[in-house]
């Protein structure tokens, strides 16, 4: 696994199977309170994520990841639950982990906020080094815009989505007047009726 920030790794990127120019990803948070694999890939090497001290839970951030990131497979793999969407319920995994709930994108997609690093799936992605969204047929619109409301109020230094172009960067540091500007041109865009 590929260090991103101190105590934070990431697996190899797999292609995702309905746009295969995005990679998609899973990482590892080292902490104290036991390490936790955010998302899950068919690229997470278990032997690599064990020489990091394993992980006690799998953190899904809505269903595509069990269906398309081999959830049940990397749950078996490294003897870890996965808890979100689609999966057993999120309990807090500890102070240092917060919960945001992000509907929209799908029904129970679900953001988290840890050491100044945002997982949001892909309610908001890395595409060519652009941040955009992903309305599908199922998304609720105007659910999707509140998340994305509530999200831009956030303070985070890292945008840490599950999907990135396998051609740019996986992972973007950021601060907030930059987070709220990127935030804003995604709301603006839905808006429109676009779906990115």
């Amino acid at each position: 696994m590929e260090s991103v920030i101190p105590d934070l790794y990431a697996s190899d990127p797999a292609p995702l199977p309905f746009a295969p120019s995005q990679g998609i990803r899973a990482f590892l948070l080292r902490r104290d309170a036991g390490n936790l694999l955010v998302y899950s890939a068919p690229g997470v090497d278990a032997a690599a994520v064990g020489a990091l001290g394993g992980a006690t839970r799998i953190l899904l951030g809505h269903w595509h990841e069990a269906e398309f990131g081999g959830g049940a497979d990397v749950s078996a793999a490294l003897d870890a639950p996965l808890t979100g969407e689609r999966a057993l319920p999120i309990e807090p995994p500890g102070d240092d982990v917060e919960v945001i709930a992000m509907p929209g994108h799908t029904p129970g997609s679900t953001a988290y906020l840890w050491n100044g690093a945002l997982f949001t799936a892909d309610t908001v992605y890395i595409s060519d080094g652009e941040w955009v969204g992903a309305v599908l047929q199922s998304s609720d619109r105007a659910a999707y815009v509140e998340s994305l409301e509530r999200l831009r109020e956030l303070e985070f230094e890292w945008l840490v989505p599950w999907a990135a172009s396998l051609s740019g960067p996986y992972a973007a540091p950021t601060d907030a007047a930059d987070a709220r500007r990127r935030i804003d041109a995604i709301i603006a865009r839905i808006r429109r009726g676009e779906d990115r």
